[in-house]
């Protein structure tokens, strides 16, 4: 049986990948997301498109967190909470993901409790209630 993909599924993705990765033709936008510089990584080597470090969360919460899984839930409440204060900011990545595949570029060893994952939630929630028209 032939399965439709939904129409959201069409639109351009929100990739996250760790800055020790190296770059891909397909990753589209690369947006470093961490508000200090990913240690031992030249500015050439990432290829970013650019640096959004005002998104990312504020030092005492990321000191805070210090990539503890049990802290995970409130570190991701506090985040949103940050986020919902940089509107602007927020508007206008969302505008450029509706446009174009972008990847999300972090440093955290942690591949399912870090910011990036926070910011990508929150991204693909602007974009699939439509408050972004990419315009």
């Amino acid at each position: 049986m032939l399965e439709l993909e939904p129409m959201h599924a069409q639109m351009p993705s929100i990739r996250l990948k760790r800055a020790y990765a190296p770059p891909e033709e397909n990753d589209g936008l690369r947006i470093l997301v961490d508000r200090l510089w990913p240690r031992g990584i030249r500015k050439e080597d990432l290829q970013l498109d650019g640096w959004g470090k005002e998104l990312a969360p504020s030092g005492v919460l990321r000191k805070w967190f210090a990539h503890d899984p049990q802290r995970w839930p409130e570190f991701k409440r506090l985040s949103l909470e940050e986020l919902d204060g940089h509107g602007e900011e927020m508007a206008e990545l969302a505008a450029k993901a509706s446009q174009a595949r972008m990847t999300l570029v972090y440093a955290a060893r942690d591949e399912q409790h870090n910011h990036a994952l926070v910011l990508k939630e929150y991204l693909d929630k602007l974009l699939a209630n439509g408050v972004v028209t990419g315009g």
